[in-house]
């Protein structure tokens, strides 16, 4: 059915920011005592979830907040080198013209998502859930709906991670997931309740029901 709700992930699902991710996170690494990420490393974490990243990491859940202030801290000091992946600001104003309420749901800051965005998408966006802990999607998900006055069954979140899926499935809201995006696409396409999207104009085409040539 047509949706009258998308939520999106910001980073990996909008915004083309895992390539700054590596760049960052050994920095982090040698602050925060974790092991720095190998370039052979990264097809194989890109199919992890992030309760196996932490365990992989050895990272105690109380250093997690700390960690993600310090890389929005960094990004919002180099946000120029975050872009929004090719085609989203055409999805986002395509959406919001068929009448889809729009919002975002992140761990990031509403400032660094702004500034990526611009001004004529940002002004498309009807809620910002933004600072959520790693797990706690959930209530900011909830909230979107609330606040949109939309129920469970006319929403669909999209991201680029299994804990995106997984704060679906506790709201009981369709998922999206997107091919380009942090988490491999076979990984997303493992788990029979995800729709797959596999470019801009698929995820257009599959949320406002357009029939595919």
């Amino acid at each position: 059915m047509p949706y009258k709700l998308v939520i999106f992930d910001f980073d990996g699902t909008l915004a083309d920011s895992f390539p700054y991710f590596l760049r960052t996170v050994n920095t982090l690494a040698l602050t925060y005592k974790f092991p720095v990420i190998q370039p052979e490393d990264v097809d194989h974490l890109r199919g992890m979830d992030a309760r196996q990243m932490m365990k992989r990491a050895k990272l105690p859940a109380w250093k997690m907040p700390l960690i993600a202030r310090s890389f929005i801290r960094l990004m919002a000091r180099d946000i120029d080198q975050i872009q929004l992946f090719e085609g989203i600001p055409v999805v986002l104003h395509q959406l919001a013209e068929q009448g889809v309420r729009l919002a975002i749901v992140s761990s990031n800051s509403e400032a660094n998502i702004r500034r990526v965005l611009g001004p004529a998408c940002a002004s498309l966006i009807s809620y910002y859930g933004c600072g959520a802990s790693l797990f706690g999607k959930r209530r900011k998900f909830t909230k979107a709906m609330k606040r949109n006055g939309v129920l469970a069954h006319e929403t669909l979140c999209i991201g680029d991670e299994l804990r995106d899926l997984e704060a679906a499935r506790q709201v009981a809201t369709a998922f999206g997931g997107v091919a380009w995006g942090y988490t491999r696409a076979d990984v997303l396409a493992s788990h029979p309740d995800v729709t797959l999207f596999h470019t801009s104009t698929d995820l257009l085409q599959k949320v406002l029901g357009v029939p595919q040539p």
